[in-house]
């Protein structure tokens, strides 16, 4: 589990801290999101919760042991909003095994099976798959890591409805044995896939009942 505690993160840049007091869990197997508007600090907080941003104060803790930031690099597995515009990879093959010394075919092979994208061949280009093929292989890309937690920015975005469910519960699938966090904008695509989550407002998170409840966001 991903215990934070009284995580504060203030940029220099920032006349008052983008984070406030934060605490929340991540237990294995059970999905959560954090809802808020454009601006509130989401990207932010997976940007400190995986090691790309020192906090200024407060416990990341993983089954209750203390994390660097180097080890929460190794981790967590970030996928940012558009994934696709940040492969560095000329074929589906190279893009999963950048940072990997040795990745055999069968494992990338597996892996893509995984996400559903078995059909896929190694040496396809990512910039020919679909959209919602590319936020799969961005995903593949991460389990190819062993990422125990996930967390993911705007999964949904730009994607249309039928890809868009797909998209879900491929989320609730992969949910089962990591982690997951998932920052939104609309938290109400989510229902039905993840049932725990807060608001992120000036910097502080306060619990959403339902997520029903977030759809004033």
């Amino acid at each position: 589990m991903l215990d934070v505690t009284g995580l504060r993160y203030h940029p220099a840049t920032a006349a008052t801290p983008v984070l406030r007091d934060v605490t929340l869990q991540l237990p294995v197997g059970d999905p959560a999101l954090v809802a808020g508007r454009s601006g509130s600090g989401k990207t932010t907080l997976l940007e400190v919760l995986c090691g790309l941003a020192e906090p200024d104060g407060g416990r990341i803790l993983w089954n209750g042991d203390a994390l660097s930031s180097r080890q929460r690099r190794w981790l967590c597995g970030l996928v940012f909003q558009f994934p696709e515009r940040h492969f560095l990879g000329l074929t589906v093959g190279q893009e999963l095994k950048l940072g990997q010394r040795r990745l055999k075919a069968e494992t990338a092979e597996a892996v893509l099976e995984q996400v559903g994208l078995g059909a896929v061949s190694l040496q396809q280009a990512p910039e020919r798959l679909s959209g919602g093929q590319q936020r799969r292989l961005a995903l593949a890309v991460q389990l190819v890591r062993d990422a125990r937690v996930l967390l993911l920015d705007e999964p949904t975005a730009g994607l249309d409805w039928t890809v868009r469910e797909e998209i879900l519960q491929l989320l609730g699938e992969l949910a089962r044995e990591r982690a997951l966090l998932v920052v939104t904008h609309e938290p109400e695509l989510f229902r039905g896939v993840i049932e725990r989550g807060w608001r992120l407002e000036q910097g502080a998170l306060r619990p959403l009942q339902t997520l029903s409840s977030a759809a004033q966001l």
